[in-house]
């Protein structure tokens, strides 16, 4: 009994680890018609990704195939459908890059257009998108001008714009709370609302749980706990203070750059001294008094001494009285020779 149970419970283990590890069939080489029916049964079900690969098989193995264009609209709507805007742009671009003619394109562009602002469904959300969608709305209106879809791209427009507004007074609101004056004076210029009136206008609410952490945009329930510092985003800031400060620092660096060129501003500079081409009357403006006593005594010593110099007795054709009379004064060794000799020399 205990046998049978034992091979009733392996071959039971056996075949769930067999068919549970079998990998589906990889299909390959099929007519272009069975990777479209494939492609909007999978649509049908709900399985994008699934029919995003057969839209590989199908783009791949029958480049050129006129089903082509309609399983690339397909994928692009039903994206849109499912929310997944970034994917439904990128089957957009890829119709009217190879498939669109000059209708066809208009419709697509247009639907670019639904895309972008379908992806804004939350306020205060994304600013590069909204600007996006505002540039390609308005590129619309140029190259469309008498289109069908004119009047729903100025509604979206509108409502983009007013999105624009509030966004941006909030980001005001928010320059303001964190002391930066000039960010918030800079966003004010952004803000044109001499077209809305806004008491007509029915802000955007957002949902219960993230009104908690998000509040209404001027404030925030989490708001008292904040301490009154510097918040990380404007740690780096130069507040008007700090430029105040800067400013007077500034000046008194220049005021006391233009005294102490005041005093050296004479013409002259300190190594005049070293210019043989220099007047003798500039550069004795720069003279200090210790040295003019040094220049007074050693212009004595030099009158007090001849043109003669020490090395005089060396030279044969120097004056010899001269000579005697300079070897005889200015010898340090006439104390040595006997006077004897002197006598005789004499």
């Amino acid at each position: 009994m205990k046998l049978k149970t034992y091979i009733a419970a392996s071959s039971l283990l056996f075949f769930i680890l067999f068919t549970g590890c079998s990998k589906e069939e990889q299909e390959y080489n099929k007519p272009a018609f069975y990777w479209y029916s494939q492609i909007v049964e999978q649509v049908s079900q709900g399985d994008l990704e699934q029919a995003d690969s057969y839209y590989s098989s199908l783009q791949g193995e029958h480049i050129g195939s006129p089903l082509l264009p309609e399983a690339t609209m397909i994928l692009a709507i039903a994206h849109m459908n499912y929310e997944e805007y970034l994917l439904s742009e990128y089957f957009l671009d890829e119709y009217i890059k190879r498939y669109a003619t000059s209708n066809e394109k208009e419709e697509a562009e247009f639907l670019k257009i639904r895309a972008k602002y379908m992806a804004l469904p939350n306020p205060r959300r994304d600013q590069a998108l909204i600007d996006e969608a505002l540039k390609k709305g308005e590129e619309f209106k140029v190259n469309y001008p008498d289109s069908m879809y004119t009047e729903i791209v100025n509604t979206m427009l509108t409502r983009l714009y007013l999105a624009q507004a509030v966004l941006n007074e909030t980001i005001v609101d928010l320059y303001e709370r964190l002391d930066k004056p000039k960010s918030a004076a800079y966003y004010k210029t952004l803000i044109d609302d001499s077209w809305i009136v806004w008491n007509d206008v029915d802000r955007a609410n957002a949902s219960w749980y993230r009104a908690w952490f998000e509040g209404d945009g001027t404030s925030s329930w989490y708001g008292s706990m904040i301490p009154d510092t510097k918040s990380v985003v404007s740690r780096n800031s130069i507040s008007e203070e700090d430029e105040e400060k800067v400013v007077t620092q500034e000046e008194a660096v220049e005021t006391e750059v233009k005294e102490v060129e005041q005093e050296e501003d004479d013409g002259s500079s300190w190594y005049d001294f070293m210019n043989p081409f220099s007047g003798s009357d500039d550069t004795a403006k720069n003279v200090t008094p210790e040295e003019d006593v040094v220049e007074t005594e050693v212009k004595e010593v030099e009158e007090e001494s001849d043109s003669s110099s020490w090395y005089d007795f060396m030279n044969p054709f120097s004056d010899s009285d001269d000579e005697s009379e300079e070897v005889e004064s200015s010898s340090w060794y006439n104390f040595l020779i006997p006077e004897s000799d002197s006598d005789e020399t004499k």
